[in-house]
């Protein structure tokens, strides 16, 4: 996985991470700024989940984008 491409578009996916994970906040979302483990963590945070569990979330996320 290319983590790369998530880092260089963040401001243009953002809506489409809000639309995946509602309870992020705009806050989150500026934080997190593209960074995969800042999002692992903020997800973990919210969410309550485990970090596996997040992980997998975010790599099945990132494979039904259209790059």
């Amino acid at each position: 996985m290319d983590w790369n491409r998530v880092e260089g578009s963040w401001k243009q996916l953002t809506g489409k991470v809000k639309e995946q994970w509602g309870k992020l906040t705009d806050d989150d979302i500026t934080q997190i700024n593209g960074s995969r483990e800042q999002l692992e963590g903020k997800l973990q945070e919210r969410y309550g989940k485990a970090k596996d569990e997040v992980r997998k979330e975010i790599d099945d996320w990132y494979n039904r984008q259209t790059w």
